[in-house]
């Protein structure tokens, strides 16, 4: 077997995808891609492609934290190809791996989360190989009326015909077809104390009345998103403290106790946050501390695997 020492520290892309009945959600790094072709011909992406070269939202992320952007630049100055993440040079703004790009390439995905309409859809996922090729819509033009199987085989034939083999060119195609006269069940309410659901009780009547009409129009509802890499933006203000039954402060994480002192501001020393309050919760304990900060990036560059 031949091992190269270049794999202890290389990376890949993910798209992971999670199908429970009507519910599809949805959660990736990098440039494969997810998109949701509904019944009626309406096209949906359900991912966002991390590429410095179309993502200026992650282009000012990494220029804002330090991280430069740019192009490949020859002997002659001549800059070529896409624009890179430096140091390293890769041309994603996030991965899973890449330890040796340096501590601006994070593994923290884009998550969505959608509702079908009882029309049910098609789930078509795929690496950057079909999209450098093919567009959404192209994509799921190419096969219709296929069989799921047949379907991923027409996408990846399709994109070898525009473009040739130059990259990973790998698709899955999931059908999700509901039983006839079936109605997708309403959204689960979050836990909630007796009072708050007493004010909510007619908010939330309106929202199910809502989603109900949204499916019987063959309309895709957006239950949730959420891009940030930053987890303090993704755990949001943390206004209660976090406390469990036992009078100990709880890690959001992992949930295990934490005395007041040993409790650790998912604000404290974010050099990325706009709203730095390290006397704020929700709270961390050591370990998860040490991953919030790798997920991030707040490692040095060029870390060496031993």
């Amino acid at each position: 077997m031949l091992c190269l020492s270049s794999g202890e520290t290389s990376g890949t892309t993910a798209t992971f995808v999670v199908v429970d009945r009507w519910t599809v959600t949805v959660a990736s790094v990098g440039d494969s891609r997810c998109i949701l072709d509904a019944q009626g011909g309406a096209v949906f992406s359900l991912t966002v492609d991390h590429r410095l070269q179309e993502n200026v939202e992650e282009r000012k992320r990494v220029t804002a934290s330090g991280g430069v952007v740019g192009r490949l630049s020859t002997f002659g100055g001549v800059e070529i190809g896409p624009l890179r993440c430096w140091p390293g040079g890769l041309c994603l703004s996030r991965s899973i791996g890449d330890m040796d790009v340096g501590e601006f390439t994070v593994p923290v995905p884009f998550v969505k989360q959608v509702k079908l309409s009882n029309a049910g859809g098609r789930l078509i996922i795929a690496s950057d190989g079909i999209w450098d090729a093919l567009s959404s819509e192209m994509a799921a033009k190419s096969c219709h009326g296929l069989p799921a199987e047949l379907a991923a085989r027409q996408v990846v034939k399709e994109a070898l015909r525009t473009r040739g083999l130059k990259d990973d060119t790998t698709c899955v195609v999931v059908d999700i077809i509901p039983p006839d006269n079936s109605i997708p069940p309403s959204t689960p309410p979050k836990k909630q104390n007796k009072l708050r659901a007493l004010f909510r009780k007619k908010s939330h009547f309106s929202a199910s009345k809502l989603s109900k009409k949204l499916s019987a129009i063959g309309i895709v509802e957006e239950l949730f998103e959420e891009g940030s890499a930053m987890l303090a933006e993704r755990l949001g203000n943390g206004d209660s403290t976090s406390q469990s039954t036992s009078g100990l402060f709880t890690c959001v994480v992992c949930q295990i106790d934490l005395a007041p002192s040993e409790g650790i501001s998912v604000h404290a020393g974010s050099i990325f946050s706009t709203s730095s309050k390290p006397w704020q919760g929700p709270f961390l304990c050591a370990d998860c501390r040490n991953k919030k900060d790798a997920m991030e990036g707040k490692r040095p560059s060029g870390v060496r695997v031993a």
